[in-house]
């Protein structure tokens, strides 16, 4: 069902999943975890089976969200970084100059074995539920890779992007290539559709994503459009770019909270569209929560397709048991009048 949606065909109902289900919101998440750091659980094939396969048993969910992390890539390439518990990804040396950018190795399949062999064990363990496979954006990775970890005002980065374009288009191009392959391997071992995460592009003015960041997602995204499978671009903040971000070449643009959807559809032309509860109603009365819920299936009927989601990631302090009524909300939905 979600592929059919994505691609804008007739289906009986939106398809629902969340952003984040898988992880650190769940208890058996918590346990499974006890001891591992983040990236030996990505690394780890029979975790990775385990930890995706969770909120699909849980909630009961129309597609999984393949277990990783946007820089999981850069690790398995050599990049020296962590994910620090309460920070984020930290890399040691962060990128600076061209010579920089060019000791990042690209990405070879073999980098990644791994990660074949969790998607086709996540394959043959969902059945008919699909997997959706992601990958970071070359503007989000880039980012990290210029601060050395998360930052809110990205200075560093626009002061790359600005001050030094030969780096920056040489630096986003080696991400951009990365990302393609990493898409490549997860489809080629099963995935049904693709995810492709922008999460800090809205620090960004339109003019300046449109000449200084689109060319390199649209060539992730055209790479992952020759296999076949609906590709979904998302970001956060991006209220004045989701017009742009289709253009890269999205089959399904991914709306955060912070933009009604009804807008949303007005702006990514004839796309089909994925969001956009508010992560914190589910900290709301139920009722409230499937109120607005309803709100948002109901303005998705005016998209070529709808995908329902929450408008951000799963906050960890969620209750699993309001993402569940949630769930089973959104798939017995039907419009009064």
């Amino acid at each position: 069902m979600l592929v059919r949606a994505a691609r804008g065909e007739t289906v009986p109902r939106p398809p629902v999943w969340f952003m984040r289900q898988a992880g650190r919101s769940l208890p058996e998440y918590l346990k499974l975890r006890e001891g591992t750091a983040m990236l030996d659980a990505c690394m780890d094939p029979g975790l990775v089976v385990e930890i995706t396969l969770q909120p699909v048993r849980r909630y009961g969910v129309d597609a999984a969200i393949f277990f990783s992390d946007i820089v999981l890539p850069l690790k398995a390439v050599g990049v020296d970084l962590d994910i620090v518990p309460g920070v984020g990804p930290v890399v040691a040396q962060p990128v600076r100059t061209l010579a920089d950018v060019e000791a990042i190795p690209d990405l070879e399949p073999e980098h990644v074995g791994f990660v074949t062999e969790a998607v086709r064990g996540l394959v043959g363990e969902l059945g008919p539920t699909p997997l959706i496979g992601f990958a970071g954006a070359p503007f989000t990775v880039a980012s990290y890779l210029v601060e050395g970890g998360p930052s809110k005002e990205h200075a560093k980065t626009k002061a790359m992007m600005f001050g030094a374009p030969d780096v920056w288009d040489a630096l986003l191009r080696k991400i951009a290539g990365i990302a393609a392959t990493y898409l490549e391997v997860q489809v080629a071992a099963g995935a049904s559709a693709v995810q492709l995460f922008d999460s800090w592009a809205g620090a960004l003015t339109p003019a300046d994503y449109a000449e200084r960041v689109l060319p390199h997602s649209a060539r992730v995204l055209e790479r992952a459009g020759r296999l076949g499978v609906p590709r979904i671009h998302f970001g956060v903040g991006t209220t004045n770019l989701l017009g742009l971000m289709g253009e890269a070449g999205a089959d399904v643009v991914g709306v955060d909270w912070r933009t009604p959807l009804a807008t949303a559809i007005g702006q990514v032309g004839d796309r089909a569209v994925q969001g956009n509860l508010d992560p914190t109603l589910v900290f709301a009365p139920t009722e409230v929560m499937l109120a607005r819920a309803a709100e948002i299936i109901d303005a998705g009927r005016a998209a070529k397709g709808h995908i329902f989601n929450l408008g951000h990631g799963v906050i960890p302090s969620t209750d699993p048991d309001q993402l569940k009524r949630l769930t089973e909300f959104v798939q017995t939905y039907e419009p009064t009048g």
